[in-house]
């Protein structure tokens, strides 16, 4: 067991180098055309070119899949309520990336999309969020029907998935836009949170940094952000630090 965890870790510190154990590999958004504000230097990241990705088709999660990008207005902040009869959480631990393929497979989750959120700019770019000065954290939105998974039980998951007790980190990701933070929609979701922290605090060696705010803009990330890891399964990122999480999640096999 010993040898094992030295040699995971080995795996994931040669991951950082190469872009795999840090989300500062993420994928080359050339793709989608981006704006000069994209373009803006980012001291802690390398995107690896396009022909490194190993792209193995995936089938859908079992419960949810997010909808067509186009079915979302990139230029305008997502909404956070509706009359649909849904709730929505939004969350932040880490790279968005995990997150979201963790609650793609919660029973009840409708819909889960990544995104920032916590900034002042407007219509942030990745590129922007990754150099930690537009104050945005990468983030979940998460569209849940309360008849069938309770806002509770989608921060069990979260307490589950990413360490809250280390400020502005998660493993390699460095910077404020990895911190861990609740972004409540509403004042029953802020209670449930409060109640949640207070019943997590016994269980981690080192006090909780999670930050609880209300919910302002949510802005969409970029198209090739979403629905990352099932499209992507085989990068090396997702296998070294996604797939563990769902595992230990009960969606991994």
């Amino acid at each position: 067991m010993k040898y094992g965890i030295q040699a995971l870790y080995l795996i994931i510190g040669l991951g950082a180098t190469l872009g795999l154990g840090s989300c500062a590999g993420k994928l080359d958004a050339q793709a989608v055309q981006p704006s000069p504000s994209e373009m803006l230097p980012s001291p802690s990241r390398t995107l690896p070119k396009e022909n490194t990705m190993t792209k193995t088709p995936a089938p859908p999660p079992p419960w949810s899949a997010s909808p067509a990008f186009a079915s979302h207005d990139y230029a305008k902040p997502l909404p956070l309520a509706d009359d649909s009869g849904l709730e929505y959480a939004v969350l932040a631990g880490g790279c968005f990336w995990c997150l979201e393929a963790v609650y793609e497979n919660l029973p009840g989750v409708v819909d889960v999309v990544s995104g920032y959120i916590g900034g002042g700019a407007p219509r942030p770019s990745y590129e922007y969020v990754s150099t930690g000065a537009s104050g945005h954290a990468e983030a979940v939105r998460i569209a849940f029907d309360p008849a069938r998974v309770s806002y509770d039980e989608l921060l069990k998951y979260f307490w589950k998935i990413h360490n809250p007790t280390t400020k502005d980190r998660q493993g390699a990701d460095v910077g404020s836009q990895y911190r861990s933070a609740i972004f409540y929609t509403s004042e029953s979701q802020k209670e449930a949170a409060l109640a949640s922290i207070e019943k997590q605090k016994p269980w981690w060696p080192a006090p909780i940094v999670t930050e609880l705010l209300p919910a302002e803009d949510f802005w969409l990330a970029e198209e090739y952000h979403q629905d990352f890891y099932r499209r992507n399964p085989n990068y090396g990122y997702c296998a070294v630090v996604i797939a563990p999480k769902l595992k230990k999640a009960g969606f991994g096999d």
